[in-house]
């Protein structure tokens, strides 16, 4: 009896076991119908729903999971339908669509190689299938495009790698490292709005995301905006510590702030042949960091203008022009320089292009300012002709008469060829013009503030002034050679 007993409830448990099975079954059956249903209504969500309750009641069965892997797909749930696919064909290795929606989810998220695998095998159950043979075509131009840009990468050709990159994500939409590649080149190539756009996309899905975590630090870095910069790829390394572009990003980033600080501190010592060399170690750190690049040419160009090096100092302001276009500082750095070089048209250009960019009060004032000094250096430069500087005082005036005056006298040049005799008794005149002018207060004033002197009874006789000057009544000169004086010595003596 006790054997009847065990062996009678195992038998009604048996049969129990079948009509649950088909139960299970015909219920499935209808969450799939259903799911289907709503999937022609585009209302994706409840498929999905219904879909995972088809599965729950039937786990064995692969169109489910295929099913389900199509409205996952519809969603842009790649990575999900990718698991559903495979475990399709796990079920049933003759479901072509399932290894035709595994393709499609391996080529959405960039897989090219594994997805030209799955289209093969599709192909192998059905060799006419067109979908199939268009899928391995766009897998194989993505691998030519991922050829290209990594070629273009290497040649540091941005642009190529970014047109290669879009072209590709046509096909891979989903594909976090293509875009990444994309943004990281739109950051080496200045576009940062962009990059950072992109970064923070793949963010929005995927916090943890290291590689997007690198670009949003690689944008910051390149707006030198450092410590932010530094923050971000410090958190790169944790989610992935062997993130070897954060890393190197990261040490770059901390060694240019160091060694720029340490220059701005030389400079603020006083230490400018510091300063500059400070600068120069700097600007080796990274050239791929315009936007800090750019501000150390600055300020190398001005511990240059320091140390009196206005050549090199207009060549590093030009650098920091070159890499950021719209750097102010830079062009006002240089347009200084050009002046005090007395390169009055340069110094005009970049007071123009400042005034153009930024209208301001002070900066309209420095463009009269360097106007005036073109106009000014268009005349005579009476100062030049007597051999003195702007500030010269009026004794220091009268004594660069006095030399200038009997070095240009046309009778110490009587025994020189007419053209000689020509050229110096021109030269002697200017310097008689110039001393008339440099001499008298008034029209020191108006020559120094740029008024043209035309109206002012403009004609000088040199002859008078140099009378006037060295106290002689007649008009005769002698400068004849002392019999004791070596070759070129001359005095003079009135006639």
């Amino acid at each position: 009896m006790a054997a009847v007993d065990i062996d009678m409830p195992m038998e009604t448990e048996s049969g129990s076991q079948i009509l649950n099975l088909k139960d299970l079954e015909r219920e499935a059956e209808v969450f799939k119908e259903e799911g289907n249903a709503f999937y022609i209504k585009k209302d994706y969500s409840e498929a999905l729903s219904r879909y995972s309750k088809a599965i729950g009641s039937c786990p064995k069965n692969a169109s489910y999971y295929g099913n389900r892997a199509a409205t996952l797909m519809m969603m842009c749930r790649f990575r999900e339908a990718l698991e559903d696919s495979q475990q399709a064909v796990r079920l049933d290795d003759c479901f072509m669509k399932g290894h035709l929606r595994e393709g499609k989810c391996h080529l959405s998220l960039g897989n090219a190689m594994a997805a030209s695998r799955c289209f093969q095998k599709v192909l192998e159950l059905e060799p006419g299938n067109m979908q199939a043979q268009q899928e391995h075509k766009n897998a194989s131009s993505i691998l030519e495009f991922e050829r290209l840009a990594e070629y273009g990468f290497e040649k540091r050709d941005f642009r190529k790698v970014v047109y290669c990159m879009d072209r590709a994500l046509g096909v891979a939409s989903a594909c976090h490292r293509f875009k990444i590649l994309k943004a990281e080149c739109l950051a080496l190539l200045g576009r940062y709005p962009e990059a950072q756009s992109v970064a923070s996309d793949i963010l929005r899905m995927d916090p943890t995301n290291a590689d997007a975590l690198y670009v949003r630090g690689l944008c910051l870095y390149y707006e030198d905006c450092i410590d932010k910069a530094v923050q971000f790829f410090v958190q790169a390394l944790r989610m992935a510590p062997d993130h070897e572009k954060a890393r190197l990003a990261c040490r770059n980033a901390k060694a240019l702030k160091a060694k720029k600080e340490e220059g701005n501190q030389a400079f603020k010592d006083c230490s400018y042949e510091a300063a500059y060399r400070l600068y120069t170690e700097a600007l080796t750190i990274d050239p791929n960091n315009i936007k800090t690049n750019a501000k150390l040419y600055c300020n190398r160009g001005t511990a240059g203008v320091k140390l009196t090096k206005l050549d090199q100092a207009i060549e590093d302001c030009t650098s920091a022009i070159k890499l950021d276009p719209t750097y102010i500082k830079a062009y006002l750095r240089r347009a200084q320089c050009y002046t005090d070089t007395e390169q009055y048209e340069e110094a005009v250009r970049d007071y123009e292009k400042v005034y153009q960019t930024e209208k301001t009060k002070e900066h309209k004032q420095l463009l009269k300012a360097s106007q005036l000094e073109l106009k000014k250096s268009k005349r005579k430069d009476y100062y030049k002709v007597l051999g003195v500087g702007k500030n010269a005082t009026e004794d220091e005036i009268k004594k660069a008469y006095h030399k200038r005056a009997l070095m240009h006298h046309p009778d110490r040049h009587c025994a020189a060829t007419k053209e000689v005799q020509k050229e110096e008794e021109k030269k002697f005149k200017e310097v008689g013009e110039a001393f008339t002018v440099l001499s008298d207060s008034k029209k020191k004033g108006r020559y120094d503030s740029g008024h043209d002197l035309d109206d002012d009874g403009g004609y000088f006789d040199a002859n008078n002034i140099f009378r006037a000057f060295f106290g002689g009544q007649g008009g005769g000169y002698n400068f004849e050679s002392s019999p004791n004086a070596g070759p070129g010595n001359f005095f003079f003596q009135f006639g």
